[in-house]
């Protein structure tokens, strides 16, 4: 890549090019700017998340309180959190404060981290980019959703193996990560179609892999979900292995698409090219 100087506006953020380039400097200065506005933003998020702690901390142990809720109606079992040393409260309202103001400043990273590599895409890729970008978001919502909404019964499982007349007591920083481990499984796991369609457009996978693949794919949906979910009931099991295969299919149907376009355009095709052999190119 030519790497030409230009003028800088002061010491802030350096004014773009025309052409997009940049020196190393400038490229360096770009990123402690983008990267100290994502810092603020991640603090701003932390003190209003840590003004609403209390609201945050009910919000995620209220699946606690639901699967707590189910066994005592049919066993009466002491299952309750508990912190297991002096800090352990300010660590915890820490942890999770942390954890939501990342949450709340997402939008604002997440287009400081576009801003920095936009200027170095083609427009086509800039497109695609965008389209991704926003359909990756509420895909990643709706997996965190449909986790948090299924983990009360996965909860209700795990515990209901507590013996009767044992106290389970749960230490509240295991409680968390594990709550926040499972949901942002559901929320990556919505993100795997999208990447078969990334893989689609660059074409390292054709829809012809997919429909030869389609079977064995959906086998390891199941295996995925069986492992990831919290609990050995085959219902949450579905919640979270249905969902992918659906989103699966639509990927399928969309690289079918794509392949079609390409023919009709006449696009070359190098998904068929052994490892060694060299392309037209």
């Amino acid at each position: 890549m030519a790497i030409t100087a230009r003028p800088g506006k002061g010491k802030g953020r350096p004014a773009p090019s025309p052409d997009g380039q940049m020196t190393l400097t400038e490229h360096l200065r770009e990123l402690r700017s983008r990267l100290f506005v994502s810092v603020c933003s991640v603090v701003v998020g932390f003190i209003v998340a840590w003004a609403f702690y209390q609201q945050i901390y009910d919000l995620l142990r209220h699946p606690l309180q639901v699967a707590v809720d189910r066994l005592n109606e049919k066993t009466n079992q002491d299952i309750r959190l508990v912190i297991n040393n002096v800090a352990g409260g300010f660590l915890l309202q820490t942890k999770i404060s942390l954890v939501a103001g990342i949450v709340l400043a997402s939008p604002v990273w997440l287009y400081q981290l576009w801003a920095f590599i936009m200027p170095g895409l083609h427009r086509t890729e800039k497109k695609w980019t965008l389209i991704f970008v926003a359909i990756a978001g509420p895909l990643f919502g709706a997996g965190v959703a449909l986790g948090y909404a299924v983990m009360p019964k996965g909860l209700e499982v795990l515990l209901g193996f507590t013996p009767e007349g044992v106290s389970n007591l749960i230490d509240s920083q295991h409680y968390l990560n594990f709550m926040l481990r499972i949901l942002l499984v559901f929320g990556v796991s919505f993100e795997i179609p999208l990447f078969v369609i990334l893989l689609n457009l660059a074409g390292v996978v054709r829809a012809a892999h997919l429909r030869k693949w389609r079977a064995w794919i959906m086998f390891g949906t199941f295996v995925f979900a069986a492992v990831a979910t919290p609990s050995t009931d085959p219902i949450t099991m579905l919640f979270l292995a249905l969902p992918m295969v659906a989103l699966f299919l639509i990927s399928e149907g969309i690289a079918v698409l794509v392949d079609r376009r390409r023919a009709a355009a006449g696009e070359p095709d190098y998904a068929d090219l052994e490892d060694d052999e060299a392309s037209p190119l």
